[in-house]
């Protein structure tokens, strides 16, 4: 299963994490927040109502902003 990565085209950290997670192996499926206003609404759900990216849903439904590659591998390598 993949993880889904909410993201915007401008966000410097979403371009960052998706290099470190193509670069690792792990699969994810991107969804633009900007272009699809359910997936902001979620993201905003996530976070306290705010649109902060990347957050990271992972297949367990858990979710994550701004992890770090690190805490991505973790969190996959629990389930």
């Amino acid at each position: 299963m993949a993880v889904t990565m909410y993201t915007t085209t401008w966000c410097g950290f979403c371009s960052r994490l998706k290099a470190q997670m193509t670069r690792e192996g792990i699969e994810f499926v991107e969804v633009d927040i900007e272009r699809d206003p359910a997936a902001a609404k979620l993201v905003e759900g996530v976070n306290g109502g705010n649109q902060t990216v990347p957050t990271l849903v992972f297949p367990d439904g858990s979710a994550a902003t701004n992890p770090s590659i690190r805490e991505v591998q973790a969190r996959l390598a629990a389930m």
